[in-house]
C-alpha cells in the first residue's frame, strides 16, 4: 500500500487525520496505537513492551503482521483484523457506509482528543475482566462499564475472551467500555492516542504474557498469608494491643492486626495522636513480640491544619483543579489531596511515613481513599504532575503503591505488602494488594464479591480480598449477620489473603471524645460462643493452608497464574467452566465452592475432569454435578484426587 511503511519490527500506516503503527512487543502479542495528531510517541504508561520477532507481507490491499499464531492485516481504509491460526479473533466494526469511519476523535484542545474504537459483536463470545465492581455479572458480555476509579469500583482496563485472546487496552483515560451484542467499543474522554494490545492464547498463556507486559508481582511474604485481624476502629494503643494479646493468650495466630483511619493527629500530619498512642514503638515491639505484624491506615487527603499543607502546596506537591478551589473530597472539613504522581511528593511524603511509622517498627501501609476519592467526579477537573486527571486519573494508584514500594526498597525490604484501594495495570509489581472498598454487609455483597474477585483474578494482579463480612450495616447482634459472617470467613480462608474488617453497628455509648469513633467489637469472639468455636478452627485452616496457598503465590509471581481462578482458567476445553460463577478453583488441587444466600444448605458443584475427594465427608467422586449438604459450620470443598493438601483439612 503506497501510505505505508515497513521495518523489520512494525507497521506505519498514514491516511487523512490518523497515523497508526503495528508493532509485535510479546510472543503471540500485537500493540496497536493510532495518533491523531499524526505524529509517533513513545508514550508506553505502564506497559513494558519487548521487541519480539514478527514477520511482516506486503500485499496490493493490504499488509499482514505475524508473530507467533496471531496476526493483524490492516487494509487500505485502515481496518484491522486479528487472527489466530486463520480464525477471527477480533475484527473492527464501521460507524459509516462503505465499510468506512474506523476510529473515530474529536480535538478536545491542548493536543488531546476524545477518541474511540469499535469491533464487531463475536457471536457466543463472553468476557471477563476490568477489574473487581460489584456489578452480580460474572460473564461480561452484555454489560457496559465506566473506566473510572472509585470507592468499591477499580477499573483494570483488561478482558479475556472466550474465543482465545486477551486485550489490554493501554489507556489510562476516563472512559467507558460497552460489551453489547452488537458491537464492543471502547471509548476515552481525553487522550493523544489510541493504544491497546491483543494477546492470543489460554487463559493461563496469556496471563504469562499479561505478567511480562505489565510486571511481576513480588513474592507474597509469610506474614501476610495468615489471618489478618481489622475493625472501624480502635481508638487507643492500648485497644488495639489488648485484642492482639486475647488472641495470643487463646494461642489463635494472629499474622497481622490493622490500625484504622484518624489515629493521626490531623489529616496529612501522618503520625499518631500520642494522646491515644503515646508509646508506638513500644506497641510494636510486643506485637512483634507476639508474632503479630502492625499495619497503619494512610490517607492522601490534608487540609490547611495539617503541619505539611503549606509546604506541599507551596511546592506543588498536591493535586491542582482547573477550576475553583483544590479541596476536592470532605470529610471532617475540606481536604486536598496529594498528587502522587509527582515524585518530588512520593519523596516527601514517604520520609514523613519513614519517620512517624517506619522507623516506629510499623510493618505495611494500608493505603485508603487510593483512586483518589473526589466529589463530585470530575476527572477533568484534576491536574496531575503527569497531565490532566481525564487523560491520566486512572494511574493514581499505580503511582500511590509506588511511592510505598520504592521506599520500602531503599529500606532494604524486598518484598513490600501495601493494602490499597484501588490499582491499575501494572500495580502488583508494587507489592499491591487490593481490596473491593466500603462494601455491604449482606449476603447479595458476598454473591457480588466472589465473581468481582474472579474477574479481578484476570487482570494481572494476584494479591486481592475484601472485608470478611462487609464494610456497613451489619448488627452483630443479629442472627443473619452471625450467619453471614460464617459463610463470609469461609470464603477469606480461600481467599488471597484472610482479613477481617468492617464499621459495625455502635450500640452504647460513645467511650471517648475522638472524631471518629470505633464500631461494634469485630473480633472472632464477637458474634456468640457458637460462631466464635467455628471462626476459630477456620483460622487454624488456613493455618495450615498456609505451605500451599504460599507455594502458589510462588508461582503467581513467577507465572502470573492467579491463587484464586475462574474454573475455565484450569479447564478452558469443558465448555460447563465457562458459566460457573459460583465455585472456582484456589490454586492447582482446591476447587472451593462458597455459601452465598441466608439459609442455604444445599448446594450443586460441578466437577470438572477428574477424581475429586469432598473435604467434609472424605467421599471421592468423578466429574460431572454433585448435590452437596453443608450445614452452618462446613464448607464446601472437593480436592483433585492424590493431591498432598487434603491432610491439611483433617489435621
Amino acid at each position: 500500500m503506497h501510505n505505508t511503511k515497513v521495518s523489520d519490527h512494525k507497521i506505519l500506516f498514514s491516511r487523512a487525520g490518523e497515523l497508526v503503527r503495528l508493532s509485535a512487543c510479546h510472543d503471540n502479542a500485537i500493540r496497536f496505537e493510532a495518533f491523531p495528531n499524526c505524529r509517533e510517541t513513545d508514550e508506553n504508561f505502564t506497559l513494558l513492551p519487548q521487541e519480539t520477532a514478527c514477520e511482516i507481507t506486503e500485499e496490493e490491499h493490504a499488509v499482514t503482521l505475524r508473530t507467533g499464531h496471531l496476526l493483524v492485516r490492516l487494509e487500505p481504509n485502515g481496518k484491522v483484523t486479528f487472527f489466530e491460526n486463520g480464525r477471527i479473533l477480533l475484527e473492527e466494526k464501521p460507524e459509516l457506509t462503505f465499510n468506512d469511519g474506523f476510529r473515530n476523535y474529536l480535538a478536545k484542545g491542548d493536543g488531546l482528543w476524545s477518541a474511540r474504537v469499535t469491533f464487531e459483536g463475536m457471536a457466543n463470545e463472553r468476557f471477563y475482566g476490568l477489574g473487581h465492581e460489584a456489578s452480580g455479572c460474572f460473564d461480561l458480555k452484555g454489560c457496559s462499564f465506566d473506566l473510572r476509579h472509585v470507592n468499591a469500583k477499580c477499573t483494570i482496563p483488561f478482558v479475556y475472551s472466550s474465543l482465545g485472546y486477551g486485550f489490554l487496552w493501554n489507556n489510562p483515560a476516563v472512559g467507558q467500555v460497552e460489551l453489547s451484542n452488537n458491537r464492543t467499543r471502547w471509548s476515552v474522554e481525553a487522550t493523544k492516542k489510541i493504544d491497546y494490545v491483543v494477546i492470543a492464547g489460554t487463559p493461563k498463556e496469556v496471563s504469562e504474557t499479561l505478567s511480562d507486559l505489565t510486571g511481576h508481582a513480588p513474592v507474597m511474604p509469610h506474614w501476610a498469608t495468615g489471618f489478618w485481624q481489622s475493625r472501624l476502629r480502635y481508638e487507643t494503643q492500648e485497644d488495639l494491643l489488648e485484642i492482639a494479646r486475647r488472641y495470643h493468650r487463646e494461642n489463635i495466630p494472629l499474622s497481622a492486626i490493622v490500625c484504622d483511619y484518624f489515629h493521626w493527629t490531623e489529616q496529612g500530619d501522618y503520625r499518631f495522636d500520642p494522646s491515644y498512642w503515646p508509646d508506638v514503638k513500644a506497641m510494636t515491639d510486643e506485637l512483634h513480640a507476639m508474632g503479630t505484624k502492625l499495619v497503619v491506615s494512610v490517607w492522601p487527603t490534608i487540609n490547611e491544619n495539617s503541619a505539611n499543607y503549606r509546604y506541599m502546596r507551596d511546592n506543588n506537591l498536591l493535586i491542582r483543579t482547573t477550576r475553583g478551589s483544590d479541596r476536592v473530597f470532605s470529610f471532617y472539613g475540606p481536604q486536598a489531596e496529594i498528587d502522587v504522581t509527582n515524585p518530588d511528593t512520593r519523596e516527601f511524603v514517604f520520609g514523613k511515613l519513614k519517620e512517624n511509622y517506619l522507623d516506629q517498627g510499623v510493618d505495611a501501609l494500608w493505603f485508603d481513599e487510593a483512586e483518589p476519592e473526589i466529589h463530585p467526579e470530575h476527572f477533568d477537573n484534576l491536574l496531575f504532575h503527569i497531565g490532566p486527571g481525564n487523560a491520566m486519573g486512572l494511574m493514581y494508584p499505580y503511582y500511590y503503591a509506588k511511592l510505598a514500594y520504592d521506599g520500602f526498597v531503599s529500606m532494604g525490604e524486598d518484598a513490600p505488602v501495601t493494602l490499597t484501594r484501588c490499582a491499575y495495570l501494572g500495580s502488583q509489581k508494587y507489592g499491591s494488594l487490593v481490596w473491593s472498598g466500603d462494601i455491604p454487609s449482606t449476603f447479595k455483597s458476598l454473591a457480588d464479591q466472589v465473581k468481582a474477585g474472579l474477574n479481578m483474578s484476570l487482570c494481572g494482579i494476584p494479591w486481592w480480598n475484601t472485608d470478611i463480612g462487609g464494610f456497613y450495616g451489619a448488627d452483630t447482634r443479629s442472627d443473619e449477620f452471625r450467619e453471614l459472617i460464617v459463610r463470609w470467613f469461609q470464603y477469606g480462608v480461600f481467599s488471597p489473603v484472610m482479613r477481617l474488617h468492617g464499621s459495625r453497628i455502635h450500640h452504647g455509648e460513645r467511650r471517648l471524645n475522638v472524631k471518629e469513633g470505633t464500631g461494634d467489637p469485630n473480633e472472632i469472639w464477637s458474634f456468640g460462643e457458637e460462631d466464635y468455636r467455628i471462626l476459630r478452627d477456620l483460622v487454624l485452616l488456613r493455618e495450615r493452608l498456609r505451605p500451599y496457598i504460599e507455594k502458589h503465590m510462588r508461582v503467581a509471581s513467577e507465572k502470573g497464574w492467579p491463587v484464586m481462578r475462574p474454573m475455565f482458567f484450569d479447564f478452558p476445553k469443558d465448555e460447563a467452566c465457562w458459566t460457573l460463577d459460583g465455585q472456582y478453583m484456589f490454586g492447582d488441587d482446591i476447587l472451593f465452592a462458597p455459601i452465598v444466600q441466608r439459609g442455604q444448605t444445599e448446594k450443586a458443584v460441578y466437577l470438572p475432569d477428574g477424581r475429586w475427594t469432598l473435604t467434609k465427608s472424605g467421599e471421592t467422586f468423578a466429574s460431572g454435578w454433585q448435590n452437596v449438604h453443608v450445614e452452618i459450620d462446613e464448607f464446601i470443598v472437593f480436592v483433585k484426587e492424590g493431591a498432598d493438601v487434603i491432610h491439611a483439612f483433617y489435621e
